[in-house]
């Protein structure tokens, strides 16, 4: 009778009720949020659903996050794995081929102008960085913190790596992918604040046609400049070329769909669930955090102002024919931002189509927060 009560014993002490602290259940709080949000409402249901899922299995099992060192047998838990190809810069650099070979850069070419609003947006990410700097932070800290306000989940992960602010690169992640999934909600107040409803309203004219030439030509002469510039770039704007050079070749149809469908959806399943097993109580729930999430919100919302301020600027200098929404579709959450622009300028006038105008800031702004990012780099002689 005593081993049956003794094994049931050991059996009820090794569920997770007897390990878990308040913190723990927080989090796992905090992770049915992000899955209502992402099931419920849909907010990029893509990212939110790996990342909460990795953040309930981590606040329910931390050794699945658990490096091999620590575990008696060697063996490190599951999710270890996945994060180490964070760290690697391997995934964030994957996320970007398959970015690339989605995207079609023809609104970008077509528009040339469009690159001074993507580079407007990056203002909030600068804005950040000094901002991070006055509360605490040190500067390679500041750094991976501040591209945040790219609305760059990869991007985010990719330099924290780079500047070896791996401790803090849990909090960054989420918070980047967080405000990328809402998007939706934080910029259009900002948007219909900063313009005025006849800006709203107003219509551009229908983009002129690219060629096939310069749609090849365009990313192999971008990664030539930028990556002469800025070689630290290499691994994140060389992958976003390459992947569109894939799509716009012609030749390689069976790798534009592998890096587009397949591809692309493995290394989200895999970078989602790794950086939602970063935020365990022990991790997440500290001072630092809070003041990452808050940065955070403040350099995406200073990048969203920069590049409709600049918009309504480009809007005067050319005689009102550039609608000011476009530029909020500088930070470089690709597509989400560009339909932002759209949705918002359809309310004031549904006849109005900015959706292709949009994406030309919206490439831009993902190149600009590689840019910034090979900048922090070379700044820090990484």
């Amino acid at each position: 009778m005593s081993y049956v009560t003794d094994t049931l014993s050991n059996l009820l002490h090794q569920t997770a009720f007897f390990n878990l602290t308040v913190g723990n259940y927080v989090m796992i709080a905090v992770a049915c949020v992000f899955l209502y949000l992402a099931i419920k409402k849909e907010y990029e249901p893509l990212l939110l659903v790996p990342i909460a899922f990795g953040m309930l299995l981590v606040n329910i099992y931390p050794d699945i996050m658990a490096a091999p060192e620590d575990m008696s047998n060697g063996v490190g838990g599951l999710l270890h794995y996945f994060y180490l190809m964070d760290e690697w810069s391997i995934l964030p650099s994957l996320i970007f081929m398959g970015v690339g070979a989605m995207t079609d850069f023809g609104p970008l070419i077509a528009n040339p102008k469009s690159f001074i609003l993507g580079a407007a947006a990056q203002i909030g990410i600068y804005a950040a960085y000094f901002l991070a700097i006055f509360m605490g932070f040190n500067g390679k800290a500041a750094a991976a913190i501040s591209i945040i306000g790219g609305a760059d989940g990869p991007t985010s992960i990719f330099l924290a790596g780079k500047l070896g602010q791996t401790a803090l690169m849990g909090p960054i992640a989420v918070a980047a992918y967080s405000y990328m999934s809402l998007v939706p909600i934080i910029q259009p107040p900002i948007m219909k604040a900063l313009t005025s409803e006849e800006e709203r309203k107003i219509k551009m004219e229908q983009l002129r046609p690219v060629s096939k030439l310069e749609k090849i030509l365009f990313p192999i002469i971008v990664t030539i400049v930028v990556c002469l510039l800025l070689p630290t770039t290499a691994p994140l704007v060389g992958m976003l070329m390459l992947g569109n050079l894939f799509r716009e070749s012609g030749v390689v149809k069976q790798l534009t769909e592998t890096a587009s469908n397949a591809l692309m959806y493995i290394v989200v399943i895999l970078l989602g669930t790794s950086v939602g097993a970063t935020t365990s109580a022990e991790a997440f729930l500290n001072l630092s955090t809070i003041k990452i999430v808050v940065l955070g919100l403040v350099a995406f919302a200073c990048g969203t102002a920069a590049g409709v301020i600049f918009g309504k600027i480009m809007c005067k200098l050319s005689g009102g024919k550039i609608n000011p929404l476009i530029g909020s579709a500088g930070v470089s959450a690709v597509p989400m931002a560009a339909r932002v622009s759209q949705k918002v300028g359809a309310e004031a006038d549904p006849t109005n189509f900015l959706l292709m105008h949009a994406m030309g800031p919206n490439v831009a702004g993902v190149i600009g927060t590689a840019v910034a990012a090979g900048t922090f780099m070379a700044i820090f002689g990484v």
